[in-house]
């Protein structure tokens, strides 16, 4: 949703070609544009070394460079004991040399005291100690990266879940307890009896939610201490790891589930402007489909593989994580010749017998089926969203493609591109309430456009309701882009149409284009389009509507300095945007902000207060 800040208006005077504003008013208290734009390249890190001040952005990066550079190979200690949850807290929540037991200070003792070590079950007795139980940093997201074997253990069904997920979903639920100066300074006064008290409560952690204060439900104690609720919250803060993926699991199978209704399905293939573009680009390509090794993800129906065996590939892999879906694929597949059973060998040049479905996520793919790494010739998907990312499932193809693509193999498709426009008062609801059968309902107009505001709307636009130019918001190479770069922010210019004078501008659309190219369809490359200006397809276009409409005009004006950029008596000559698109904390959904400006002729300038649209 939106910004709920009293919306505030600044003027300055500015170069024209070097607008750099930095608008504090109405802005996000908690956000800075530098730095966001900064976190684009260090990855907004997230995991800290046990023993220096490295940060890192993955899991599997901070384990490697523990176990390169600190002789502290958790994975191999993790599983020789093996260690369970508590037993992994223990190794990594205290400031403790791991092989010998020696408590420091500071985290500059501990790296200088390191020493290389062999693994052996006496190292386990040093830290078995439930002291240990208490974490040496508050907050860590390591804590909440250790455990999801265990989740998969518990329920076969359980989905992959990124490491990066996690930190996002607990990134609001973290609480701020001791710094670690107080909890070592404390450590010996109360480190044995805290750590028996957390056993305890630890050991029922999913069910401590009802402790405070005020003190606790066995009736202990009507005077609960600091270090009490500390450990009530590190138990929250245990048991969220589950929490989190079990809310992961629910959205996936909600998401899943909803693509089992045959009515999506028909309008995805009803689409022509979709199911033709990727017809086009499979069939009539046969230096890329002929004797290929193809992987489709999220098959649905299985029409893409279905077009795939049709066009001479040797082997097609379906995978669909809806059960329902799997099975009808595996049905129609069938039913069309084209399944495959055990070694099929046609001797008569048809091709039958190349298609296999997999049900289940593709995270997961090698657990179902034989497939070696980096096997695949080409691999295809239907993966785009509203706003092209909603629904986020361009991480899982990124994944197949980094796993299972062959070097210099294919992936369909290999582009897309996003656009924004600015749009006039005809897309919206105002001239539709201006006569309502001979009636002057014009207020209910406005109430609706100001409701706009506050939400994405999906919608088909038309064409003749663009009052800009079109600008390009972001190009995906899908061939070497990193699942990282989904999310981005984008600075754009727009200008009214050279056709027009002036004309008010209500907000953005935005759109996309994903691209078949000569680079892998060197027969006939294909295009895939959602622009405003061709016939509709089922992606529709997302509108984003501005707090307050901006009056463009290609002729300059002689307004009074005082006079409100954007206006009838100051109108603005183009419109800069600042938009950025990020992963929202609810699963598989995205947040968009928007930042406005507008400037006139002689560098005059307005900002708006930022924007936030939540995209569910």
């Amino acid at each position: 949703m939106a910004s709920h800040r009293n919306p505030h208006e600044t003027q300055v005077d500015i170069d024209d070609d070097d607008l750099d504003i930095d608008e504090d008013n109405g802005s996000w208290d908690d956000w800075n544009a530098d730095e966001t734009e900064l976190s684009a390249d260090d990855n907004d890190s997230h995991f800290k070394c046990l023993f220096c001040e490295i940060n890192f952005s993955s899991f599997h990066s901070f384990l490697h460079h523990c176990s390169s550079t600190h002789f502290f190979d958790f994975t191999l200690l993790k599983k020789t004991f093996p260690l369970d949850f508590y037993g992994s807290f223990k190794l990594v929540a205290q400031n403790t040399c791991w092989s010998c037991g020696q408590r420091c200070k500071s985290n500059q003792e501990l790296l200088n005291h390191l020493h290389e070590t062999s693994i052996s079950e006496g190292l386990k007795l040093l830290w078995d100690d439930d002291k240990y139980l208490k974490p040496y940093m508050d907050g860590d997201s390591l804590l909440f990266s250790f455990d999801q074997d265990e989740d998969l253990e518990e329920d076969e069904c359980m989905p992959s879940v990124d490491e990066e997920e996690f930190v996002k979903i607990f990134e609001d639920a973290r609480i701020t307890g001791l710094d670690d100066e107080m909890v070592i300074e404390s450590e010996s006064r109360q480190s044995s009896v805290l750590g028996q008290e957390l056993a305890s409560t630890s050991k029922a952690c999913p069910h401590v939610a009802c402790s405070s204060a005020k003190g606790m439900s066995n009736g202990v104690g009507e005077n609960v201490g600091l270090s009490d609720r500390k450990q009530t919250n590190f138990c929250h803060r245990a048991s969220l790891a589950n929490v989190a993926a079990s809310e992961i699991k629910k959205v996936n199978e909600g998401y899943f589930g909803s693509y089992s209704s045959f009515g999506i399905h028909r309008e995805m293939l009803s689409d022509k402007i979709r199911t033709d573009a990727y017809q086009q680009a499979i069939m009539k390509n046969p230096s890329l489909m002929t004797g290929a090794a193809v992987l489709d993800v999220g098959c649905g129906t299985g029409i893409l593989s279905l077009f795939a065996a049709k066009a001479g590939a040797a082997r097609v892999i379906a995978v669909d994580a809806s059960e329902k879906m799997a099975g009808v694929a595996t049905k129609i597949a069938k039913d069309n010749g084209l399944l495959r059973s055990g070694n099929i060998s046609s001797g008569n040049g048809k091709c039958t017998g190349v298609i296999e479905v997999v049900h289940g996520m593709i995270e997961d793919l090698d657990k179902s089926i034989s497939i070696e790494p980096h096997s695949i010739d080409v691999l295809v998907s239907e993966w785009m969203g509203y706003c092209l990312l909603y629904e986020t499932m361009l991480s899982s193809v990124l994944y197949a493609r980094d796993r299972w693509l062959k070097p210099g193999g294919a992936i369909l498709p290999d582009t897309a591109t996003m656009f924004i426009a600015g749009f006039g008062r005809g897309c919206t609801s105002l001239p539709f309430w201006e006569n309502v059968y001979g009636f002057n309902m014009s207020s209910v107009g406005e109430e609706l456009v100001k409701d706009a505001a506050e939400f994405p709307i999906i919608d088909v636009v038309d064409s003749n309701d663009i009052v800009t130019e079109t600008a390009v918001l972001q190009n995906f190479d899908l061939a070497t882009m990193k699942a990282e770069m989904m999310y981005f922010t984008s600075s754009i210019e727009l200008q009214l149409k050279s056709t027009a004078k002036s004309s008010w501008c209500y907000g953005v659309v935005i759109w996309f284009d994903t691209g078949f190219t000569s680079r892998v369809c060197k027969e006939v490359p294909a295009n895939l389009s959602t622009s405003p200006y061709i016939p509709k397809t089922h992606w529709s276009q997302t509108i984003l509507t501005f707090k307050e409409p901006i009056l463009l005009s290609s002729e300059k004006s002689n307004a009074e300095s005082s006079a409100l950029v954007g206006t009838d008596s100051c109108p603005a000559s183009k419109i800069h945007l600042r938009i950025s698109i990020v992963r929202a904390p609810e699963h598989r959904a995205i947040d968009i902000s928007l930042e406005t400006w507008g400037v006139t002729h002689d560098g005059q300038t307005r900002a708006w207060p930022v924007q936030l649209f939540n995209l569910l």
